[in-house]
Order: structure tokens, then sequence, then C-alpha cells
């Protein structure tokens, strides 16, 4: 995964049988696919891989307990079934959860503990664990800090949490275990078509050299999230709209808002949606708003009434009100909702969370909603097109149980860096044989040298952002903490890079820019 070397063999590479452009969880996923079947494949990224909302979510691998109320069975069996499959194939990234629905009104434990079990009952054997009705001291002994006037109990229920950037990186990983390759800061700029009007591959540019390529392909995937309108406008300009953003909030804050090692969920807000306060690497996620917005952008900002709303809504289950103050990061990420075809003033929450699949004129393969769970089914679906449209070799998929790069049992959660799998023995032996990179980053948490180091070498991080993001995740945990890390990570990325000083300082300043993002006032 050295970036230069890989510029140097897409010169010489004139064709490739699939090209995937969108670097989040569904292009990540068929390019796994599409590798791992034999195809050649590459995929481009115009920014770092999952920048944006791949690496913005709630850090939920689940069914979707809400759409199993508004009776969406379909849509729940297959996340269930995928959750599964996740939970099998990158135990080191995906664990089960306890969450716990605090109950407040006499009818509330039965008519939940009724609906949670059809949600096991729907999960069959991929369940991770049964949902069971509690006593309000269980309840308060799992979570002390949620609230204890007029408790009458709870429901405990399983799903999964994972880490949505490190997963997306071991799928980048595990692309290029099977033959793939992927590159970030790659922008598509234009589609190739032959005589008959069909697309033939992808004019793109190195964002970060200027330098223009043409990658001719059999069939061209368009999985840019968000953005799939504008790309389907260069090649169909007068087509309609499939997207329709909506902007999804966290916060992030200590764990002794919770105190436990459980979650909570928290069914209707006064919104109708429901907030989760999920334990994430030793802090909790406050989450999540649903706002829709008209225009996507690639660093989206949270509103304050956003914030104001996730506070004011933990505040009424928990028993110390978080305050603005308490909040160490707030993040941003649009959701990739299927535009619906009538009735466009419907409100977001309601629009249906399945994907969508479109085949163009030309041949280009479009797939825009879904969400992370369903990642690996949507990329099955993906190949499959490609085969029956763009005239590949039919071969079979075989990722549903293919082991995601990392794969580790038993991994030690204490640590943060459990998050690497099977690698945390690479990192330690890259320490030993080097000695040095054990230094921590920061007094107050466990990034390590190293895992600088490890972003750069192994993991095509190019930026100050790339690292502190989504590689240790330190801007998405405590923003002033990774402001406080961004020197360091700088030096030892112009050193790995061989950068000069000036760059050092401008990766400073642009990461500090980006990190004030990050804060609540």
């Amino acid at each position: 995964m050295k970036r230069n070397k890989l510029l140097e063999e897409l010169s010489s590479q004139k064709d490739y049988d699939i090209v995937i452009i969108g670097g989040g969880a569904t292009g990540l996923g068929v390019a796994v696919d599409a590798a791992s079947r034999g195809y050649r494949t590459i995929l481009i990224e115009q920014h770092d891989f999952s920048k944006g909302t791949s690496s913005r979510s709630t850090k939920l691998v689940h069914g979707g307990v809400r759409y199993l109320a508004q009776g969406d069975v379909r849509l729940v069996v297959e996340a269930l079934r995928e959750r599964g499959r996740m939970r099998r194939n990158a135990p080191h990234l995906v664990k089960d959860m306890r969450f716990i629905i605090g109950n407040y009104k006499w009818w509330e434990r039965s008519f939940y503990t009724i609906g949670l079990t059809c949600y096991d009952v729907l999960a069959g054997k991929m369940g991770l664990g049964r949902s069971l009705p509690m006593t309000s001291k269980s309840v308060i002994k799992e979570i002390p800090g949620l609230k204890k006037e007029k408790l009458k109990g709870g429901v405990v229920y399983h799903d999964g949490q994972f880490d949505d950037s490190r997963l997306a990186i071991s799928l980048v990983q595990t692309a290029f275990d099977n033959g793939g390759t992927c590159i970030n800061y790659m922008k598509a700029t234009g589609l190739i078509k032959n005589a008959k009007g069909k697309v033939a591959g992808v004019d793109a540019v190195d964002a970060l050299t200027g330098t223009e390529y043409r990658i001719n392909a059999k069939s061209v995937i368009n999985a840019t999230g968000v953005f799939v309108d504008e790309l389907m406008g260069l090649d169909a300009p007068e087509g309609e709209k499939k997207v329709r953003p909506s902007q999804g909030v966290h916060l992030v804050v200590n764990k002794e808002f919770l105190g436990g090692k459980s979650a909570i969920m928290i069914p209707k807000t006064d919104d109708g949606r429901v907030l989760f306060g999920v334990p994430w690497h030793d802090k909790v996620v406050l989450g999540t708003t649903d706002t829709p917005l008209n225009h996507a952008e690639l660093e989206p900002r949270a509103l304050e009434e956003e914030v104001d709303f996730i506070l004011d809504q933990a505040g009424k289950y928990l028993a110390k009100q978080p305050k603005r103050s308490d909040v160490l990061s707030v993040f941003a990420g649009l959701r990739p909702l299927a535009a619906p075809t009538k009735n466009d003033g419907q409100k977001t929450k309601e629009i249906s969370r399945s994907h969508k699949l479109y085949k163009s004129k030309s041949g280009l393969i479009t797939i825009t909603g879904g969400k992370w769970t369903t990642y690996r089914e949507m990329a099955e679906e993906v190949v499959n097109e490609a085969i029956k449209t763009n005239g590949l070799p039919a071969k079979e998929c075989v990722t549903a149980d293919m082991r995601i790069h990392g794969y580790a049992k038993d991994v030690d959660e204490s640590k943060w860096d459990y998050v690497y799998g099977s690698d945390i023995e690479k990192i330690n032996k890259l320490i030993k044989k080097e000695g040095k990179y054990d230094a921590l980053l920061h007094p107050d948490y466990t990034f390590k040298e190293a895992h600088v180091v490890w972003a750069v070498r192994e993991e095509m991080a190019q930026t100050v952002e790339d690292v502190l993001a989504r590689r240790v995740r330190a801007l998405f945990i405590d923003a002033r903490a990774a402001i406080e890390m961004a020197p360091r990570v700088a030096a030892i990325l112009a050193e790995e890079l061989n950068k000069t000083e000036e760059w050092k300082e401008q990766q400073i300043q642009e990461f500090n820019e980006i990190a004030k993002g990050y804060f609540v006032s």
C-alpha cells in the first residue's frame, strides 16, 4: 500500500475489469468483493478513505429496532443477517454490545420485551444474545448514570458496536490482500465513453500532485454516497436526483455520563427518533439527529440547534445533565438516503434506509442508500449487476465468510490498539526493530508514535487529518487533545514522506482549522 508505487502501476496498467469511484463503506465493499472474485479491480477516492459518512456513524452494527417498529421486516432481517457476518468475519472490530432501554411507564417493560424478542427471532442463529426484562435495581447497577427517579425497570437487548473508519481501512487492506488496488486523493473528473456511448472508464486527477490519469475499465461503479448525483450528472446531465442528504450529529462525552459498559437506547425523543448513548474507545457517543439538507459537503458542520437537541434529550434520561462544556468532540455526517420519488417533503426519518441500485443507459452502475451494516450484501449485488450489465465473466461471490484483514479473536478491548487485530504484533515489532516510536502522542491517551508510522507505511495516510481523524480516531474522541498531538504527527509524516518544514507547518495549520469545527463553545 505504497501510494507512489501504486501510481506507477496505474500509469502502466491500461485496462481494468472494474473501477469503483468512492472510498466509503459501499465502495470499499465492492472493491473487496470484485477483487476476491478475481476481477482486475481499482478503487479511487477523491479525499481519504471513509472521509465522509463512513467515518461519522453512530458506531453501530445493527438490524434497526426502529425499522422493525415501522414494519420494515425485510430490511431488519437483511441487516441482522449481515450483522452476524460482520461479527464473524471481523471479530477484532465488531463486538457484541448490551443495549438497555430504561422503562419509566408501567407498560413499557412488557411492550419492549415482546418487540425485542421478535428482533431476536428474526436474527435466528446470527443472534448475539437474548432480550430480557430487567428490574430497576439491575438497570442502575449496569448503567449507574441513568435517572433513578420513576424508573420502573428496563429491557436489555443485543446489537453490534464497531469502529467505522478502522473497518474501512481494514477493507482497503483486504482488497489489496486479494489483488485489488485502492488509491486515495484521486478524483474522478470525467467518464470515458466508447463509440456506442457506453461507459468505458474514468478520467481522474491526483489531488496531491495534479497529475492526470486515464483508467480504462469494462465496468464503472458510482459509490460516491451523497455525491452520486454529481457523478451521474457527468453521465446524463438531465437525470433526476437520486439522493436526499440527511445530517446526523453526534456528541462525544466522558464515559462517566453512563458509568458502565452497556449502551442506552432512548426509543422516542421529542422529534420521534431514537437516541443512543454508546460506549466507544473509553468515551460515550450520544446521537443522532436527522436534519434534511439541500446540498452535500465534504466536511459538514453540526448546527447549534442539533447540539442543543442532543444535550436536552440526553438530560431527560441521564442523572447528570451533559452541558456544552462537557462535549469533547462533535461530528456531523451526511446520510445518502435514497430520495423518494413522490412527496418530496416527507421527513427524512421516514425515508427508507434500504439501498437502491441504478443502471444507466451507458452502463454506469450507481449504488446509494443503505448503511454500514449491509455494506457486504450491497457490494455483492453491485458486482452481480456489473457481471450482467457489462459482460464480465460470471464468478461467484466469496465474501459471506471471508475474514477481514487483521482478523483476530479475543482481542484485548481494554487497550485502544485492539482495532489493529493481528497487526498489533507487527506494530510492536516495528517499535522493537527501530528502537523508537514507543512514545505517546498525548499523556491522556494511548496513541503512540508507532501508530502514526504504521498509518503512513501500511495504511496510506497522507495528511495529519488522515492520521488523527481516521487512523487513530483522536479528532473524534477529543478534538482539543488532537490539536495538541498534531505537531508531533506532522513531524513524523514529514520524515516518512520526505516533506519540507513548510509542508509540516501547513499541515498543522490546516488540521487546526478542521479541528475547530469539532469544538462546542
